[in-house]
């Protein structure tokens, strides 16, 4: 619908006002219709009018609350509607319809009952938008303006709130207040006003939260009230001018953390870089890099190359002690001998405090019995068809069992947790000896070990910053997403856990653990592993229709179905894509690891998330006083490293 200085830039049918205070709206209570956003000469309206009255609403005005009580359309005869949300916006009898002066062209009668409840605002007079709460039956709008009336509130039972927000935005900011994650005030593209609305507000007061602690506190709203929020952002809005700026605008956004909202950036991204793997490290490049006294040389170009093509199977034992933090990279070969053995003999001794307790004292301690029965259950399925681990008397089974209990005596905070036993048994399958398996699980478990507290802050705070990477990369998957109920990504919940485990075939798991492991590009690459695989089968989900069931049952087919060189490339693409914008939100670079956290992580207790860092070794406890190791009748070595420790112990002796 165009004309002379008029232009429709948005349309969505199926918009509601619900004109009845009751929960059960009756028929009669629910007014269809359609929300326009026009250019009208040289301003922007919003617009709603009724089905029936869709065809002209060029002149319907919207008629501000004549607080004189001149006006006859505020006449306190006049009874007040209030659809049943908080009562300080439900005010809904402010807007009324100015009367016309032309004849309507298609559609009702001036007088109808319907058409008095159109209006038209100047996207100037908005003051703030209100969301829902997440799990109403439909989801609305209520927007209110600067004269402090609220217009009808828009229920869309069609869908459509964040395709709205998403246009408004092109022609307002929109900032979540601190004090409330589903209001948004409403400020004009202009730097100098939106600078004294960040000072008014105190938006970069210090003790204000950021949008990822309002995430921990209220995970299921702040997702879908925060996260997945739609917020074009022009930069030079918030960059103060090269002369005569204001003394009151804040610096940059790469200078200053904005705590207390977030502003999601509408950035172009330019084109995706091809990428292409490399061939994987073999055992003789591995060699060319082993200096005098069996020190590892450049070792950054060595971490480089496992990333770019990951190991040679063969070279995966000796290799992931050092991308585990097991062994130093910088240590030499003496060093790392004398390592083993203090470790192995503080193994000993934390396996004999589990094996010890008497079946007597175990009846009398549940959190032991706990974990042993959990233990049995997760080891007697996990990994079964592979060969290592089949059979009913499998020595690989009783090896799982007694390295996870024992890490259970090493770090007592977190005991075992369901979905451990998948992240050790490619450990074991690879590093095949009990007491260096558990030091290298105990390596990896720095890394992940916030996903399995009870808590579940950690997974929280991954999904959000998934869910931002994703707005960046594909604001158009996202929209969809958060069209069929699956905007907060809990379908990826799984491949975040236990790092997509189950998603790929065993002998893929080993090379993507592996290129994760070394820590590059960034600290989060395992968050674009995820983008990677959603950017695949974006148009699976987009064109097929796809509801909620639909989109968590095509996620969870995808198992064994993905080629995991394929997703790396798409990964580590889509990292140098972001990484090539000049104007990449500063918060999507704090989640690459561009820039430092605005909120340095502070020391924490053992139970609280580490930051990624895979060169990150296990603090060492104080030396024992006898150094010699512990023999256990009960401990199982497979063959070749049984005579690989003889081989030390005779070392030892002379």
């Amino acid at each position: 619908m165009e004309g002379d200085g008029y232009k429709v830039v948005f349309e969505k049918g199926g918009v509601y006002l619900h004109t009845s205070a009751k929960k059960h709206q009756d028929p009669d209570s629910l007014i269809a219709g359609v929300i326009r956003v026009v250019e009208k000469d040289s301003d922007v309206l919003l617009q709603w009018v009724p089905v029936e009255e869709a065809g002209d609403s060029t002149q319907i005005l919207f008629a501000k609350k004549d607080v004189s009580g001149g006006d006859a359309c505020t006449s306190e005869e006049e009874p007040t509607f209030d659809p049943g949300y908080e009562p300080d916006w439900a005010v809904i009898s402010t807007v009324r319809p100015q009367p016309r002066h032309s004849e309507p062209t298609r559609g009702a009668e001036p007088s109808s009952p319907r058409g008095s409840w159109a209006f038209s605002v100047s996207l100037g007079e908005l003051k703030s938008i209100r969301r829902s709460k997440p799990g109403l039956s439909w989801a609305y709008l209520v927007l209110v303006t600067q004269a402090g009336g609220s217009l009808p509130a828009l229920h869309f039972h069609r869908g459509g709130t964040r395709a709205l927000l998403r246009v408004l935005s092109r022609y307002l900011l929109l900032a979540s207040s601190p004090q409330d994650s589903r209001l948004y005030l409403v400020f004009p593209h202009d730097s100098s006003a939106l600078s004294s609305s960040f000072h008014h507000l105190q938006l970069f007061d210090q003790d204000s939260s950021n949008v990822v602690s309002r995430f921990l506190q209220d995970p299921y709203s702040t997702t879908f009230g925060g996260f997945s929020r739609v917020t074009n952002f022009f930069r030079g809005a918030l960059q103060p001018h090269p002369e005569g700026a204001s003394p009151d605008l804040p610096p940059p956004p790469d200078d200053e953390p904005e705590p207390g909202f977030e502003v999601i950036s509408c950035v172009e991204l330019g084109p995706r870089p091809a990428v292409e793997r490399a061939p994987p490290v073999t055992e003789e490049e591995w060699a060319h890099h082993v200096g005098p006294e069996g020190r590892l040389q450049q070792v950054p170009m060595l971490k480089a190359r496992i990333f770019s093509g990951g190991l040679s199977p063969g070279l995966r034992r000796e290799a992931w002690k050092f991308l585990l933090g097991y062994l130093s990279w910088e240590g030499s070969a003496e060093e790392h001998k004398a390592h083993v053995r203090k470790k192995t003999d503080e193994y000993f001794r934390m396996k004999l405090q589990w094996k010890s307790v008497s079946p007597e004292q175990e009846r009398r301690n549940s959190l032991l019995h706990g974990y042993r029965s959990l233990i049995e259950r997760d080891v007697s399925r996990t990994d079964r068809t592979n060969k290592f681990y089949e059979g009913p008397e499998n020595p690989g089974l009783g090896l799982l069992n007694d390295i996870l209990l024992t890490y259970c005596m090493y770090h007592f905070d977190l005991g075992y947790v369901q979905g451990m036993s998948d992240l050790l048994s490619p450990i074991l399958y690879v590093i095949q000896n009990e007491v260096d398996a558990f030091w290298c699980f105990c390596g990896f478990m720095e890394l992940v070990h916030g996903n399995f507290e009870e808590s579940q802050e950690t997974m929280k705070r991954q999904l959000g910053q998934l869910l931002l990477l994703l707005r960046v990369l594909d604001p158009s998957l996202c929209d969809f997403l958060d069209s069929q109920d699956s905007g907060s990504l809990c379908f990826c919940f799984r491949w975040l856990l236990i790092w997509f485990k189950r998603e790929f075939p065993f002998p893929d798991v080993l090379r993507l653990w592996e290129v994760l492991w070394t820590g590059l590009p960034g600290p989060n690459l395992h968050l674009l592993v995820a983008c990677a695989i959603l950017d695949m089968e974006r148009d699976t989900l987009m064109l097929s229709g796809f509801g909620s069931n639909e989109i968590l049952k095509h996620i969870n087919e995808l198992t064994m179905k993905l080629s995991v060189e394929d997703v790396l490339t798409r990964a580590e693409a889509l990292y140098r894509q972001l990484t090539a914008c000049p104007e990449l939100p500063h918060n999507v670079q704090e989640v690459l690891g561009l820039v430092p956290p605005t909120e340095p992580h502070s020391p924490s207790p053992p139970a609280s998330p580490l930051p990624l860092s895979p060169t990150r070794a296990p603090p060492a406890p104080p030396p024992p006083e006898d150094t010699a190791p512990q023999p256990d009748s009960s401990l199982e070595i497979l063959p070749e490293e049984e005579e690989e420790e003889g081989e030390e112990e005779e070392s030892v002796k002379s």
